[in-house]
């Protein structure tokens, strides 16, 4: 039977399934570093195909390697499998059983596509040139996440180059965006106590109070990007969480507050801590309260490698053809992902494939408690991890 041909209707028979693996993975979503059924499901999933050698490299992360029969290099494929603390909204009939935890990022289609893909090529082993590694990374999600523990774990000794898919609702259905260079933002953490002095809430001459101190803490810290980061910059700066207080009558002794910054430039990533210490600073000593204040630096930017990009936009063209292909505008993404773990250590590119379509609602955001994917989108993004060992691997 030609090749070509026998992949297609390989293809076609497994689309279907990778649907099924991901609406099952979307009812039972697991929080970063708790994948535990998740991470079972993916290694019997992987042994029920055969020929795979399948290890742990961390407690809730799994990796399969496949031999293949012709000579090549050795390509690494990513997907990752952690879900959201958030509750879903959504009325389809496999929603998550887990209340409180949601697969709102598309991870489920991202390990289903990358079964799929295993499936496929282990059945078209002596086709498929060099070595294949399927990454199935935990914590992606949360700092300092999953990535950095595989890579430490030698999950890429050996490799030549890696790729990642993302499930992408902002682009529609039938696009897969490709971007040369800088793809995505860095991304930080940091989390402010305000610290006062409580009391009762008929009194507040008495109390310092940390709601108040906080509430112009937070206005503040918005003007560091609009008026101390050059406009030709990108950057952002979001408070996420603000806790504080037990009743309505007290006024409490701290208050905490949580967020993160994301940036491009080296430079203002470095800057941008510096001047949200001096506002907390500043405020808390002028109400007298006090602080403690902490940044942690997470996520790297992706940096996709311009030879592997170029490579990989062959590969969406033989693929799925050409008209497929969104070119889009270096640092275009200010949402981070943890693949630059990856990517800082050999050759990568992550590809963004469109699942948005407004046709059948599919519209909200990711992160989002109403969040999903057009399922149509899961096919394009198999044919891609299908086909990127059988060109990349070439020797």
């Amino acid at each position: 039977m030609n090749e070509v041909l026998m992949i297609e209707d390989l293809m076609d028979e497994v689309k279907e399934t990778v649907t099924g693996w991901r609406r099952y993975l979307h009812q039972y979503p697991e929080l970063s570093f708790e994948e535990e059924k998740t991470s079972q499901f993916v290694y019997d999933t992987l042994e029920s195909f055969g020929g795979l050698e399948i290890t742990r490299p961390t407690k809730t992360s799994v990796l399969a390697t496949l031999k293949g029969g012709r000579p090549g290099g050795v390509l690494a494929m990513r997907a990752d499998m952690d879900a959201l603390a958030i509750q879903e909204e959504n009325e389809f009939d496999f929603v998550s059983q887990h209340p409180g935890v949601m697969h709102a990022c598309g991870h489920d289609g991202h390990t289903a596509m990358l079964l799929g893909a295993a499936k496929v090529l282990s059945k078209i082993r002596d086709q498929v040139p060099g070595e294949v590694r399927f990454i199935f990374q935990h914590a992606e999600e949360v700092p300092p996440g999953g990535a950095v523990e595989m890579v430490e774990a030698g999950v890429l000794e050996g490799v030549d180059q890696v790729i990642g898919l993302h499930l992408s609702s902002p682009i529609p259905t039938g696009k897969i965006g490709l971007a040369y260079g800088t793809l995505s933002a860095n991304c930080d953490v940091f989390t402010i106590n305000i610290n006062g002095k409580g009391g009762h809430s008929s009194q507040p001459n008495t109390a310092i109070d940390p709601v108040v101190i906080s509430a112009e803490v937070v206005t503040s810290l918005q003007s560091i990007v609009s008026r101390n980061i050059a406009a030709r910059e990108k950057a952002v700066l979001s408070v996420t969480q603000i806790h504080g207080g037990s009743a309505q009558n007290i006024i409490p002794q701290s208050v905490f507050l949580n967020g993160t910054v994301r940036t491009f430039d080296p430079a203002v990533r470095k800057k941008i801590p510096e001047l949200m210490e001096r506002i907390v600073k500043g405020i808390t000593e002028a109400h007298g309260a006090t602080y403690d204040f902490q940044y942690e630096y997470g996520y790297g930017s992706v940096v996709n490698d311009e030879k592997l990009t170029a490579k990989l936009e062959t590969v969406v063209g033989k693929a799925l053809g050409d008209e497929y292909l969104l070119h889009l505008p270096p640092c275009s993404l200010m949402g981070s992902e943890y693949f630059s773990a990856f990517s800082n250590e050999v050759p990568g590119c992550f590809l963004l494939v469109g699942a948005g379509n407004e046709e059948k609602g599919i519209v909200h955001p990711h992160h989002h408690p109403r969040f999903s994917v057009d399922e149509a989108a899961l096919e394009h993004g198999l044919s891609i991890l299908v086909h990127a060992p059988l060109y990349l691997n070439r020797e």
